[in-house]
């Protein structure tokens, strides 16, 4: 059973942003409320996206009020947001510690996508990653990564109401700030939540959790209840130079990644991603692609060819999009599929590799 104290022991009241309909009726099991109460709360929360209870006209006056006085539904409050010319939308969160955290809309012809964070930072230090240069402060918990989802749905319908946008498929893309899988059990709770039919309601086959390739946890997420598609940031075809760009590849080098990925388990249609920083003179030669192209071979896959973003001062420049183009021709002459992906949002630093706190440096979590 879930106590009052193991809810709330980070805040005085009982957060239910985050609890499964479960928790929420053993919860309510302690004031000797029924325990269906807890799944009307449940569907209110994540089906109808009501975050007050006095909203929930299913439950009696009385338990609407004992729920204002001693629990919370706490979404992300909003610091700021920013609008790129393409319409991608940049929402800066704070948190109840007052840490930040930064989630984007990117919407398109066929679905919307939100980017979503993991952690308030990244302890990760890719040299390609502006989040990297932040520092890193904490995990997120359940409630803040499924609240980054609710809250961009319940303010895209009210903003696209005159529109047929907020009707579109919604895709769910774990690529936000931090790296999800040193997050693993939040993050697997969260994609529940998301998955969940009689909730939130986005399948599983529309949400992708992008790693630099912590191989263990790739190996415990294929036997998770929910399954999302699998992206793995890998830039490099050496470990020599991956090594320089991902240092978490000196623990788990190209080798023992790929082995990983080939026990992944795909569904019909469905491919692992291999998302492909191109960076001038470092990672984009001729020889890259056709070494990419045999470290593939008995991976399902296909590969996100992304450009590296402006924004930085480290001497790295992006590949020319002529070369980009190049590499892209002899991947697709040998067989795999790769795509060149037109970064979303750069101007408003909303892009791959791009997103991080500007106000001030987060201290460093050891």
């Amino acid at each position: 059973m879930v106590s009052n104290s193991s809810i709330s022991k980070n805040f005085g009241e009982a957060e239910f942003l985050g609890l499964t309909s479960q928790e929420i009726s053993n919860y309510l099991l302690l004031w000797g409320e029924n325990r269906y109460r807890g799944s009307q709360i449940y569907r209110a929360v994540y089906c109808r996206r009501q975050f007050k209870f006095e909203e929930m006209t299913e439950l009696s006056k009385a338990l609407q009020q004992k729920l204002s006085q001693t629990a919370l539904i706490s979404l992300p409050k909003v610091h700021s947001t920013q609008l790129s010319g393409d319409g991608t939308e940049k929402y800066l969160f704070e948190l109840k510690d007052r840490q930040k955290i930064e989630s984007v809309f990117i919407p398109e012809t066929h679905r919307n996508t939100f980017c979503i964070s993991t952690q308030v930072g990244c302890p990760m230090d890719c040299q390609f990653c502006l989040t990297a240069l932040v520092g890193f402060a904490r995990n997120l918990t359940v409630g803040e990564i499924v609240g980054q989802v609710l809250f961009i749905l319940k303010d895209r319908k009210e903003k696209d109401s005159q529109s047929s946008c907020h009707s579109k498929p919604t895709n769910i893309v774990l690529m936000g700030m931090g790296e999800p899988l040193l997050n693993f059990d939040n993050v697997a709770k969260a994609l529940m939540l998301l998955a969940d039919a009689q909730g939130v309601g986005i399948s599983p086959h529309r949400i992708t959790l992008s790693t630099v390739g912590l191989v263990p946890r790739i190996l415990q997420l294929a036997k998770e209840p929910i399954v999302p598609n699998l992206a793995i940031s890998l830039s490099a075809t050496t470990d020599e130079v991956r090594n320089q760009l991902i240092p978490v590849n000196k623990r788990y080098p190209i080798s023992t990644l790929l082995e990983a990925c080939e026990q992944f388990p795909l569904g019909p249609g469905q491919r692992i991603t291999f998302e492909y920083v191109l960076i001038d003179g470092v990672n984009d030669s001729e020889a890259d692609a056709r070494r990419l192209v045999k470290l593939l071979s008995r991976i399902r896959s296909k590969v996100n060819l992304l450009s590296l973003n402006p924004g930085r001062d480290d001497g790295m420049k992006a590949s020319s999009p002529e070369r980009v183009k190049q590499f892209q021709q002899l991947l697709t002459s040998k067989g795999l599929p790769a795509y060149i992906r037109r970064p979303r949002g750069a101007d408003i630093f909303a892009a791959c590799g791009q997103l991080h706190r500007a106000q001030s440096k987060l201290p460093t979590v050891h």
